[in-house]
């Protein structure tokens, strides 16, 4: 059969049997273009139906909450779900990991304060220990209860991986530590007599990170879905800040409060730092004047309060 149908193709005066016209090479080779063509056109679509769909419907939504329009179709070109978000599913995990250690070590009648085994613990930031330098970037790990960690687990999981899906885990990453550095080093200068425990610092700089995203991008967003945006994250930092004002100075334990300034050192640092990561769409980045004002400006913050933690605290060593 196959032979047989070698020899009509070579002949090029052999009749089509359905169409009676000449079955010439030419011809041949046309039809097989079209069908190759046409194959081509159909195979992404039944590969997207067949395959990672749901991973492609995913991110275009993730685009459509993180991007504005103009970025979107560079962003699906490379976009997929391998790797996946593994830097903030980790973070999560040691966190909820060193939470879970210091219950059932020590477990608390009340788990919204602190207790002496996370007081004592090597991990939170104390002024009195604070030439332990490790502990500036170490207290994110530890938390003063259950609602402190749930919150911060819940908004640095729904923030953090569509960040990090768009932006990758180095920038999100560089946001989220420099938030928590920022937390404890404003801290140090503003609240240096007290003690200082959570992720607070990390989930601001996220939050001041998607802030400037929304800010930077609002003109060229859907109108509505940028004012939800900003709203959102105002409504949600007003919220935040106002019960940790509440539970430092209304009913915090005596010789146990918590330092507030991290929250607030955070999402400066998300707002500057976020702003230079979480705008690497743009290719003139490099050429703006706040990119950097940004980076110019958190390094001297890095220098004054390193120095000022040396020379100038009231805090005991």
């Amino acid at each position: 059969m196959c032979f047989c149908f070698l020899l009509t193709s070579i002949n090029p005066g052999t009749m089509d049997p359905e169409e009676g016209s000449p079955f010439t090479p030419d011809a041949e080779r046309v039809e097989a273009d079209d069908v190759g063509d046409s194959k081509t056109r159909t195979d992404p679509e039944e590969e997207t139906d067949a395959g990672c769909g749901w991973c492609e419907r995913f991110h275009i939504s993730v685009s459509k909450w993180i991007l504005p329009e103009d970025h979107r179709e560079r962003y699906l070109e490379r976009a997929n779900c391998f790797p996946p978000p593994i830097f903030i599913i980790l973070i999560s995990i040691a966190e909820l990991a060193v939470f879970i250690y210091y219950a059932v070590w020590k477990p608390q009648k009340q788990w919204i304060t602190l207790g002496v085994g996370i007081w004592n613990s090597p991990l939170t930031y104390r002024p009195d220990m604070r030439k332990e330098a490790w502990r500036f970037v170490s207290y994110m790990f530890v938390h003063a209860g259950v609602e402190h960690i749930v919150g911060n687990l819940i908004m640095q999981l729904l923030l953090g991986i569509p960040l990090e899906l768009v932006h990758k885990g180095f920038e999100v990453g560089m946001v989220y530590l420099s938030g928590v550095i920022a937390g404890s080093l404003a801290s140090s200068i503003f609240d240096p007599l007290n003690a200082l425990v959570g992720a607070s610092g990390g989930v601001y700089a996220l939050m001041g990170g998607y802030f400037m995203n929304a800010v930077v991008n609002f003109r060229e967003m859907i109108p509505l879905l940028g004012i939800f945006r900003i709203s959102a994250i105002v409504l949600i930092v007003g919220t935040d800040v106002g019960f940790a004002l509440y539970r430092r100075f209304v009913v915090h334990e005596a010789g146990l409060a918590v330092s507030f300034v991290a929250h607030i050192g955070g999402g400066v640092a998300g707002m500057t730092v976020g702003y230079v990561f979480f705008s690497n769409y743009n290719q003139k980045l490099l050429k703006d004047p706040k990119f950097w004002v940004c980076i110019v400006g958190y390094i001297v913050f890095f220098l004054f309060a390193v120095l000022f933690n040396i020379f100038l605290s009231p805090a005991p060593v």
